[in-house]
Protein backbone atom coordinates (compact mmCIF):
# COMPACT_ATOMS: atom_id res chain seq x y z
CA UNK A 1 0.00 0.00 0.00
CA UNK A 2 0.91 3.57 -1.17
CA UNK A 3 1.65 5.52 2.19
CA UNK A 4 1.95 9.03 -0.05
CA UNK A 5 1.07 12.50 2.01
CA UNK A 6 1.73 14.81 4.66
CA UNK A 7 1.77 12.26 7.46
CA UNK A 8 1.10 8.56 7.82
CA UNK A 9 1.86 8.20 10.92
CA UNK A 10 -0.35 5.62 13.26
CA UNK A 11 -2.74 7.85 15.73
CA UNK A 12 -5.39 7.34 18.40
CA UNK A 13 -8.51 8.97 19.26
CA UNK A 14 -7.98 12.26 21.60
CA UNK A 15 -10.71 10.44 23.52
CA UNK A 16 -8.40 7.76 24.29
CA UNK A 17 -6.55 7.24 27.72
CA UNK A 18 -3.40 5.95 28.36
CA UNK A 19 -5.14 3.25 30.54
CA UNK A 20 -7.69 2.42 28.18
CA UNK A 21 -7.66 -1.61 26.87
CA UNK A 22 -9.89 -0.43 24.08
CA UNK A 23 -7.98 1.69 22.21
CA UNK A 24 -7.40 1.42 18.24
CA UNK A 25 -5.08 3.05 16.15
CA UNK A 26 -5.65 4.74 12.94
CA UNK A 27 -3.46 5.29 9.97
CA UNK A 28 -4.98 7.42 6.85
CA UNK A 29 -3.02 6.65 3.49
CA UNK A 30 -3.59 8.21 -0.12
CA UNK A 31 -6.56 5.49 -0.42
CA UNK A 32 -6.86 3.93 2.67
CA UNK A 33 -8.08 3.82 6.13
CA UNK A 34 -6.34 1.42 8.17
CA UNK A 35 -7.40 0.27 11.63
CA UNK A 36 -5.44 -1.75 14.42
CA UNK A 37 -5.01 -2.87 18.13
CA UNK A 38 -2.70 -0.68 19.70
CA UNK A 39 -1.98 -3.48 22.05
CA UNK A 40 -1.11 -5.49 19.14
CA UNK A 41 0.40 -3.69 17.03
CA UNK A 42 1.78 -6.64 14.67
CA UNK A 43 -1.77 -8.67 14.31
CA UNK A 44 -4.25 -7.94 12.02
CA UNK A 45 -4.67 -4.52 10.14
CA UNK A 46 -8.13 -3.37 8.80
CA UNK A 47 -8.59 -1.48 5.53
CA UNK A 48 -11.49 0.38 4.76
CA UNK A 49 -12.45 2.39 1.58
CA UNK A 50 -13.34 6.15 1.96
CA UNK A 51 -17.07 5.31 1.40
CA UNK A 52 -16.81 2.10 3.92
CA UNK A 53 -14.87 4.65 6.34
CA UNK A 54 -17.56 7.70 6.24
CA UNK A 55 -20.10 4.91 6.89
CA UNK A 56 -18.68 3.44 9.93
CA UNK A 57 -18.14 7.23 11.71
CA UNK A 58 -21.94 7.79 10.55
CA UNK A 59 -22.75 4.70 12.62
CA UNK A 60 -20.87 6.06 15.34
CA UNK A 61 -22.16 9.06 15.52
CA UNK A 62 -25.63 8.04 15.63
CA UNK A 63 -25.13 5.09 18.27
Amino acid sequence: MSSDGPDTSWFKSSRSTSGGDNCVEVRITDARFLVRDSKHPEDAVLSFGSGAWAAFLDSLRQS
